[in-house]
């Protein structure tokens, strides 16, 4: 992979990973390998949601599963220097941001969601998950991640007062 051509996202936008059952099947040792990913994803948290995606699949990975986790690999390459900074002296303004997707899983059809709470402008916590029920309505899968995005405000902000 050291002369692989360099990956501009972690995976494709249009990237949909299934189980496969009539793809090529791939020596499980491979996609286990790129299963310590997973160990760098502490530090790298823009490979988060790739690498678990992958990881869902390792039981019984295949050919379109293996080409997922190389193409995380020519991403890291081409962003070694890629990092997140936090200054010193950072305001206590909590700005929390919250974003769903109406049947973002295509296997059960449940939503996505995440957030990502900012104090002043630094990152410190985010989460990205499938919905624990299904949602009828884009209105009803954007309630439940707000919910879920006040819970953790609420959270953070009792935290930082105490």
């Amino acid at each position: 992979m050291e002369n692989c051509k360099e990956a501009a996202t972690p995976i494709a936008t249009g990237c949909y990973l299934d189980n496969d059952e009539k793809g090529v099947k791939v020596y499980k040792q491979n996609i286990e390998d790129s299963g310590s990913l997973l160990y760098l994803t502490a530090s790298r948290p823009d490979i988060m949601f790739s690498v678990c995606l992958c990881a869902r699949y390792q039981a019984s990975p295949r050919e379109t599963h293996y080409m997922a986790a190389k193409r995380i690999l020519k991403y890291l390459k081409g962003t070694i220097d890629v990092g997140l900074w936090y200054l010193s002296v950072v305001s206590l303004n909590l700005i929390g941001y919250s974003h769903s997707h109406l049947v973002g899983c295509k296997i059960d059809r449940k939503s996505t969601n995440g957030t990502c709470p900012l104090l002043g402008s630094s990152l410190i916590s985010w989460h990205s998950k499938k919905q624990a029920c299904v949602a009828l309505s884009t209105v009803e899968a954007k309630y439940i991640v707000v919910g879920s995005c006040c819970a953790q405000s609420s959270w953070i902000k009792q935290q930082l007062s105490v």
